[in-house]
């Protein structure tokens, strides 16, 4: 009889301490921590019954469970695409979309995966912007060409709880071909420039000289001296070869010289 008592008591002795096991794990699974940067969608037999915010939090085991959603502004990067422009210009693109969460409830009932959701939007929204716009306004307008889309994506998102900070076009490659062609564009046009700047230069040159011209025509005596200091300039280099400038009224020099000797 003391034996089966003695046996009862321990098996009651170790069936409360498999209890009290049991109930501490629960109560320990029951403890949720919620850090700053995130909130906790809490479901009650299956049925959303609130948001948690930040702190220590208790929950009703395997009655209630808990979604955490992270409220930080995240990334999501748009793979690169082939995309064609409204001029029939094919061209590769990527961009990154920032956002964040703004509603916990909505980003977990209403969407199974909103990251996935945005990154397959925002890839339709290029597509579709970038279609509607020529080749350089693509090049050259990149920051309107962003904006016009993150305003298509953030009307859309709304609903999902989410809010789209920005996106920003990373790259946009264009093929080897319009590479090439482009080089050539600009080269021409580094030409153009050049030939024009010279051309002005010539003229102004041009009309210097002819106002030094008149200026030395106007003394005969300032276009000898000309003359000589052209010469001494020449000569001050031995390798150059002396060229002498004699006067446009040499022959009637010559004549008058002759016809003073006849005389």
């Amino acid at each position: 009889m003391f034996d089966d008592m003695a046996g009862f008591t321990i098996f009651l002795i170790c069936f409360s301490g498999v209890i009290l096991f049991i109930l501490l794990i629960m109560a320990l699974r029951a403890i949720k921590v919620i850090p700053e940067y995130e909130r906790g969608v809490i479901f009650t037999l299956g049925k959303f019954t609130g948001i948690r915010n930040p702190g220590l939090t208790f929950l009703i085991p395997f009655v209630q469970i808990m979604q955490r959603v992270d409220m930080r502004l995240a990334t999501a990067e748009v793979p690169r695409q082939e995309v064609m422009t409204k001029d029939n210009i094919p061209m590769l693109v990527n961009a990154v979309v920032y956002f964040k969460v703004i509603d916990p409830e909505a980003v977990i009932i209403k969407i199974e995966d909103y990251i996935f959701a945005i990154r397959q939007y925002t890839q339709a929204a290029l597509r579709d912007v970038i279609g509607n716009n020529e080749m350089d306004a693509v090049l050259m307008e990149r920051l309107q060409i962003a904006e016009a889309i993150r305003e298509i994506v953030d009307a859309e998102t709304s609903d999902w709880g989410v809010d789209i900070e920005s996106i920003k076009i990373q790259e946009v490659e264009l093929p080897a071909e319009m590479k090439r062609a482009m080089a050539r564009q600009a080269e021409a046009e580094r030409e153009r420039r050049a030939v024009i700047i010279a051309s002005h230069g010539e003229l102004e040159a041009s009309k210097n000289l002819r106002l030094a011209a008149d200026e030395l025509a106007s003394s005969p005596g300032a276009l000898h001296l000309r003359t000589l200091q052209t010469i001494r300039d020449i000569s001050s280099d031995p390798s150059e070869k002396l060229v002498l400038f004699l006067p446009s009224n040499i022959a009637n020099l010559m004549e008058g010289f002759t016809g003073n000797k006849e005389k």
